[in-house]
């Protein structure tokens, strides 16, 4: 694609422009990395947390790049290049984006979702959906990303990335002819820091739960889920547009936060519960409309079995139908329930339509994944990771489990130069449920892998070391630790790693692959026994 100054300044009427220097120009892509930048691009000069990056302006200009956006008062320019001094150049780099990708958003209709725990799965739930509908869908997560039918693995662990691969990720949907678009929403990118997710017009928000997470970066859970609700105001935010009437939320009213995001938009919101069909009847959020809730939910090793119901705010209850479904984790009814609601409204389909479809519905990578190369228990893999998340999948596992009076395993660790109050608490939780706790690097980064881990097991208390709690900083030597004390009929969990392809440690990242790993320690047990 190409753009003029003009329509390039065009782009940034809205922004805090301190000064603009140098002729017209040709503008053929953008990029924020001086090391990727291409003739004809415009290099935004980004300040970081190490590096500013106005010190590599010449860098990109010699590579070609044509026009600069920045934020540091430059002493001198280079003829022929054009330069916009912002205010703030990150926030530049969306509506830019936008613009330059002929604003993408506009042309289809955008899911936002957002969640602690459940984005990635409800993001390929809504998808899958969508084209078991014959809609022409594209989405972008944690785990993966496709435009249409075809996924491709997210090689980032990024899950929402900068704003220019969000544009250029809608157009090239836009170009596969997507009707529709699935985005994982963190709150990274709703936050104002990053501002990854300005200029996108969401059509649909949707909110699964919220819970301590991320602390580092936001500074308190209130910031955090503040940052979280901006999907919610964002439905209101672009209310000139021929879409405006048709947007709406959907919120799980079982969180406590649920009326906090309902407030957060004008737009009629709908909802859904797996606790109590009370919860509907007590909302004082006037634009409340309908929900779903869930009953006699049963999981069984063929997956889960439950009954929807539509409930209106007056209490007026009407079952719809009973619904089973090949997945693991009682918690995937909620990412379930959001999901077909979502589907129903954004395509003006009726709800049982799309029950109808939920036979097509498959889990996605590195979420319950059941391994078995033969061997005589049972491996799980989960991208579970935080205090949350465990007190989701431990307590049914560790049920199920000690019917039989067998032991559970869990091997994890946690994210280094992230939320370190969360450590102790993942041991603590881990603790009630496991018999055998091994910890294992998850991404050190720049901090002491041991001393990582050693904060964890601060939470272990109840755990004999070298008996019940080890420290094995290598990942897969603690997975063939794991597997070694496995007995006939145990559980063995792998959590937090689900479906990242590598391991961050200070100066390096080493390729990496959980399911591979333990299929490879898992066939070598089973081979050295034929």
């Amino acid at each position: 694609m190409k753009i003029l100054k003009k329509q390039f300044l065009s782009c940034c009427k809205d922004l805090d422009i301190i000064k603009i220097h140098g002729n017209n120009v040709e503008i053929t892509s953008l990029q924020y990395d001086s090391r990727k930048v291409e003739p004809g691009a415009v290099f935004f000069a980004l300040p970081g947390l190490h590096v500013d990056g106005s010190k590599f302006i010449n860098s990109a200009i010699e590579k070609g790049a044509v026009a600069v956006v920045h934020e540091t008062k430059l002493n001198s320019y280079v003829e022929g290049v054009c330069y916009l001094h912002v205010k703030d150049a990150r926030k530049a780099m969306a509506p830019i984006s936008a613009c330059f990708f002929d604003f993408p958003s506009e042309k289809m209709k955008v899911i936002g979702v957002t969640a602690t725990e459940g984005k990635s799965s409800t993001v390929s739930f809504i998808w899958q959906l969508l084209n078991a509908m014959g809609k022409t869908a594209g989405y972008f997560s944690t785990v993966s990303y496709a435009y249409g039918k075809k996924e491709t693995a997210n090689p980032e662990h990024q899950t929402t990335p900068e704003s220019i691969t969000v544009q250029e990720r809608l157009h090239e949907m836009i170009q596969a002819g997507c009707e529709y678009a699935v985005v994982e929403a963190s709150s990274h990118g709703l936050s104002p820091k990053t501002g990854r997710l300005d200029n996108v017009h969401f059509d649909a928000g949707v909110f699964i739960n919220v819970t301590h997470e991320h602390l580092e970066f936001h500074g308190s859970f209130e910031n955090y889920r503040n940052d979280k609700a901006n999907l919610f105001r964002a439905l209101n935010l672009y209310d000139h547009d021929e879409k405006s009437s048709l947007r709406f939320g959907v919120v799980n009213l079982d969180d406590p936060s649920a009326e906090f995001f309902i407030n957060a938009t004008s737009k009629p919101v709908f909802g859904f519960s797996v606790t109590s069909k009370h919860i509907f009847k007590n909302l004082k959020a006037d634009n409340f409309q309908f929900g779903l809730y869930a009953e006699n939910i049963t999981e069984s090793a063929e997956g889960i079995s439950f009954t929807i119901n539509k409930i209106i705010p007056e209490l007026m209850s009407t079952k719809i139908q009973d619904v089973n479904i090949r997945l693991a984790g009682k918690f995937n009814v909620q990412n379930i329930l959001a999901s077909i609601i979502t589907v129903s409204k954004i395509t003006s389909t009726d709800i049982k339509d799309v029950l109808s479809c939920l036979n097509k519905i498959k889990p996605i990578t590195g979420r319950m994944c059941l391994v078995n190369e033969g061997q005589d228990f049972e491996v799980l893999i989960d991208y579970a990771h935080t205090p949350s998340s465990f007190e989701t999948i431990l307590p049914p596992i560790y049920k199920r489990i000690k019917t039989a009076n067998k032991k559970l395993i869990a091997v994890f660790g946690s994210g280094g130069e992230r939320d370190t109050q969360k450590r102790p608490e993942q041991g603590r939780i881990a603790s009630k449920y496991c018999d055998i706790i091994i910890l294992a690097n998850e991404d050190p980064r720049g901090e002491n892998p041991t001393e990582l881990l050693e904060m964890i097991a601060t939470g272990c208390t109840n755990k004999k070391r070298n008996e019940e709690l080890f420290i094995i900083p290598n990942r897969p030597t603690a997975i063939k630790k794991a597997f070694s004390l496995a007995s006939p009929g145990d559980a063995v969990l792998l959590l937090g790693k689900g479906h990242e392809n590598s391991i961050i440690f200070k100066d390096h990242i080493i390729p990496y692959d959980e399911e591979k790993e333990a299929r490879n320690a898992l066939k070598a047990m089973v081979n050295k026994y034929v």
